[in-house]
C-alpha cells in the first residue's frame, strides 16, 4: 500500500541563492582569516625590520612580518573557533 501526499513540500531553505551563501558565518570566517595572512603575507614583502640594540652584542634585526604573523595566528584561532563550529538548531 502506497500513501500519496495532495500537499506540495514546504520544505525550503529560508533563503535563496547568493544571499544564503554570503549570510553564512563561516563565510566570513573565512574572508577574515585570508585577510589577516594576506595582511602577513604583504607586510612580509613590503614591510620593514624591528631592530634593536643591544651594546654588548650589536643589534638584533628581526622582520616585522614574525609580529604580525604571531597576532594573525592568535586571531585565525579565534575567528575559526567563533566562525567554524557547529550549532546545534535546538
Amino acid at each position: 500500500m502506497t500513501a500519496t501526499m495532495n500537499e506540495p513540500s514546504t520544505a525550503r531553505p529560508d533563503r535563496d541563492g547568493i544571499a544564503a551563501r554570503l549570510l553564512v558565518p563561516a563565510f566570513w570566517g573565512a574572508v577574515s582569516i585570508v585577510a589577516m595572512w594576506l595582511a602577513v603575507l604583504f607586510d612580509g614583502i613590503f614591510g620593514g625590520d624591528m631592530v634593536f640594540s643591544n651594546p654588548s652584542s650589536g643589534p638584533t634585526i628581526i622582520p616585522s612580518a614574525v609580529a604580525v604573523a604571531l597576532f594573525a595566528f592568535i586571531g585565525t584561532t579565534a575567528v575559526a573557533k567563533r566562525a567554524f563550529t557547529r550549532r546545534d538548531a535546538g
